[in-house]
């Protein structure tokens, strides 16, 4: 679709990105684990200003704001979108999660948010990924 994209390396484990003042670093800051992929036989050479091949860990990151210029270009797609703004159907009965309260929470509390036809709130998706600990949901 002719979409930007950006790959930004991170550590194996997680910790970090390896954006900024990170960006030259050979090994994480934090656990220690080496940006770069390293092969059995070059474990026991431990030269760590040079790098070692492709990433460890690579992260697609796809911007927000093009995806949703592109939404809004298609006339079909943008009266989907704008649907919770024009001709939707208040009847008091819960049909959409636009209906309930916390969205009504939002949208009062943020007025300029709430008072724009085009605000879309969002979904994320974390793919089972727990940011908080193995325990907690």
């Amino acid at each position: 679709m002719g979409m930007e994209y950006q790959k930004i390396h991170a550590c194996l484990n997680d910790c970090i990105l390896y954006k900024h003042e990170f960006e030259e670093m050979p090994k994480c800051p934090r656990c220690g684990v080496s940006h770069y992929k390293v092969k059995d036989n070059d474990k026991c050479s431990s030269n760590d200003n040079s790098k070692k091949g492709p990433p460890a860990k690579v992260v697609w990151y796809l911007p927000i704001i093009a995806r949703f210029k592109c939404m809004f270009a298609n006339r079909d797609d943008t009266k989907d979108l704008t649907w919770h703004a024009n001709g939707r159907n208040y009847d008091g009965m819960l049909h959409h999660l636009a209906d309930s309260s916390q969205w009504k929470k939002i949208d009062c509390v943020y007025l300029d948010f709430g008072k724009e036809v085009r605000n879309l709130g969002l979904g994320l998706a974390t793919d089972g990924m727990n940011p908080f600990d193995s325990l907690c949901t």
